[in-house]
């Protein structure tokens, strides 16, 4: 069901923060639907299935939907679930948002060095990023995922913000967010169990390494920042 347009007819809130119940129109069964909005709804609406909480029984399994203008990630979806009494063991999310930087220092030789990882599922080299958590802003998460993944405490340079938008498999859309971050140490210390490799490279050499063209063109952005 994961990113199938439905019709919804709304039953009623749920919550102040703009959570409803409601069912499916054409079910057979009148499937029952949690809907997400940042906005009052009535009546029925079209909507996208953008989520599905997994439980140990099928009482503990509801399907998410959001209007079809509208976007939610899984930190958003798990504090307005709060307000229920749903339990469940996980959520799986049509939509998913990580954040991270890339991170540069300048050398001995005073000449820019990116840093590039290569994670344990991922055949390219790319930036250290990971997903937004409750609670945190853009730069928050990418602060702590850098940290995490790599060791290192970095600065986040103002000005500089690039998306990247994808889909790697089926119905799954991601957003990664990308910062600017300079940091005065060379030493990575790898999360092991995220992290197998990470290089020094120059931009041109980061050109040439990344294969994915969302990549490059956050590169490009770096070059014309930094001005080398």
């Amino acid at each position: 069901m994961l990113g199938k347009n439905v019709t919804v007819e709304i039953f009623g809130t749920l919550a102040e923060k703009k959570l409803y119940s409601g069912h499916i129109v054409g079910s057979k069964d009148m499937r029952q639907v949690y809907i997400i909005t940042d906005n009052e709804l009535h009546g029925t609406i079209d909507c996208v299935i953008i989520a599905c909480t997994v439980g140990e029984t099928s009482t503990q399994t509801r399907l998410i939907a959001a209007p079809l203008n509208e976007t939610f990630y899984e930190p958003q979806i798990r504090s307005r679930l709060r307000l229920t009494s749903l339990k469940y063991k996980k959520i799986n999310c049509i939509y998913e948002k990580s954040c991270g930087a890339v991170v540069y220092r300048i050398n001995e030789k005073n000449d820019v060095r990116i840093l590039l990882v290569k994670n344990h599922n991922g055949k390219c080299w790319t930036f250290p990023k990971g997903h937004i958590e409750i609670g945190e802003n853009e730069e928050q998460t990418a602060l702590r995922e850098i940290k995490e993944e790599t060791g290192l405490t970095v600065e986040i340079i103002p000005g500089f913000r690039q998306i990247s938008c994808y889909r790697p498999f089926g119905k799954i859309r991601k957003t990664a967010v990308f910062f600017l971050a300079k940091t005065e140490k060379s030493v990575v210390s790898m999360q092991q169990t995220e992290i197998d490799y990470y290089l020094w490279v120059s931009i041109e050499e980061a050109m040439k390494m990344c294969r994915h063209e969302n990549d490059m063109n956050i590169l490009r952005e770096v070059r014309k920042k930094l001005a080398v």
